[in-house]
């Protein structure tokens, strides 16, 4: 991004704690995002190794904007590829998963190999001696490109940077430690999809997750049947760059105490009629019942009693982005455990008995801003502070701290 464009942005609020609405709206900053963010050297989830199992197969996907191909080349490896031919920019595939012996263009049938490597060009040497590439053009100095892949633990991460940092580094030993307490190198197992369109800046998704303090005032369910609280024992943890950050907590009671006595939404008289919902078997270790991570910059790894999945975030310009949950378990898991995990994933998605109240708060706050985004958002729950490890939930700090890390990666 250029000087100029630089100075073309509007300031940050020089007030602590603030955190100014037109980083939501304004279309620069969204364009600078997919530059430095999307495009950069960032590790960006893509899929999990349980989708593509065999050679061939494949899975449709996104990194920011660009719609990208992770594939299962002949020789087992993964690959992600940009699904755009090299020809006249035409995308490969349209369908969101499948099986291939390669990838041909539509338009004008050239075709390229699982590595992305160039094989077939129709008329290449042209027709009755008419026509045709020139003589020094050679398919095999023609690839799509090949973005670095990284897999740990049967995730699959990739970079559209030139040079993107070790992985293990990225995430730094806090969050590689919360990582691998999920992705723990058993072989993983799909269990489903949802897919869902939000109003919203894609950036409110992340805090949404990094923000404790809401959950024990919005999430009704949450907040009553105690499974993530400000009263339960909880830390917020995040890596030195203030970027990828892991809320844990333990599940409380459905009892009335100082902090559910403070809390609107908590209600002592509701009742499961299918109490087998809540079914939770201890399976990870610590005292953690709940960890929710969200590993800059799409990638909100969700561990909520015995539900797990990967919630991918697709921004489709300022004002919207997809939410693509990936819903898995392990291969080891018992019949019995499915059942439990598929049952408890009705807490999430578009329509969970506690997902759906966080996609409406995120359209509801970009309906608010949008008409008018000279102000700022006050984020002091908690203090000031951006210090990368906390105690409590009753705290902001994950967003400020996140906001710090943010400016840097944008020079604002």
């Amino acid at each position: 991004m250029d000087k100029t464009t630089d100075e073309a942005l509007p300031r940050w609020p020089e007030t602590p704690g603030r955190v100014p609405y037109w980083v939501y709206t304004d279309r620069r900053v969204y364009e600078r995002e997919l530059k430095r963010i999307f495009n950069g050297s960032t590790w960006n989830y893509v899929a999990l190794e349980c989708e593509i199992p065999e050679p061939g197969d494949y899975k449709r996907t996104f990194i920011g904007e660009q719609s990208v191909l992770v594939v299962r080349d002949k020789e087992r490896r993964v690959n992600v590829l940009l699904n755009r031919c090299v020809h006249r920019g035409v995308e490969l595939c349209q369908a969101s998963s499948g099986k291939v012996k390669d990838f041909m263009c539509p338009y004008h049938q050239w075709v390229y190999d699982l590595e992305g490597r160039l094989r077939g060009v129709p008329f290449k040497r042209g027709v009755q001696g008419k026509g045709g590439m020139p003589e020094d053009f050679q398919t095999g100095s023609v690839s799509l490109k090949r973005l670095a892949v990284h897999v740990r633990g049967g995730a699959i991460f990739a970079s559209m940077g030139d040079d993107p940092p070790p992985f293990e580094n990225y995430l730094g030993p806090t969050i590689l430690g919360f990582y691998d307490r999920v992705f723990d190198g058993r072989s993983l197992r799909l269990l489903g999809y949802l897919r869902q369109k939000i109003g919203g800046n894609w950036k409110l998704m992340l805090e949404n997750i990094k923000d404790p303090y809401h959950a024990s005032l919005l999430h009704v369910f949450f907040v009553t049947f105690g499974l993530f609280r400000v009263d339960n024992p909880s830390r917020v943890v995040m890596d030195e760059s203030k970027l990828h950050t892991a809320l844990a907590s333990q599940r409380g009671k459905q009892e009335l105490n100082d902090g559910t006595s403070q809390m609107k939404s908590f209600n002592a008289k509701l009742v499961l009629n299918g109490p087998e919902l809540l079914d939770v078997e201890r399976e990870f270790p610590g005292e953690s019942t709940v960890v929710m991570h969200t590993i800059w910059p799409n990638l909100i790894l969700q561990q909520q009693s015995n539900t797990l999945a990967c919630r991918q975030i697709v921004p489709c310009g300022p004002d919207a982005f997809e939410l693509h949950w990936t819903f898995f378990g392990y291969a080891t898991d018992s019949d019995e455990m499915i059942q439990r995990r598929l049952r408890q994933a009705n807490l999430m998605g578009p329509g969970g008995l506690v997902s759906m109240d966080d996609s409406e708060v995120v359209a509801r706050i970009q309906d608010g801003i949008r008409a008018d985004s000279s102000d700022a958002g006050i984020v002091e729950m908690g203090g000031l502070g951006t210090e990368t490890e906390t105690d409590h939930m009753v705290t902001e700090v994950a967003i400020r701290a996140f906001y710090e890390g943010y400016r840097k990666v944008m020079d604002l």
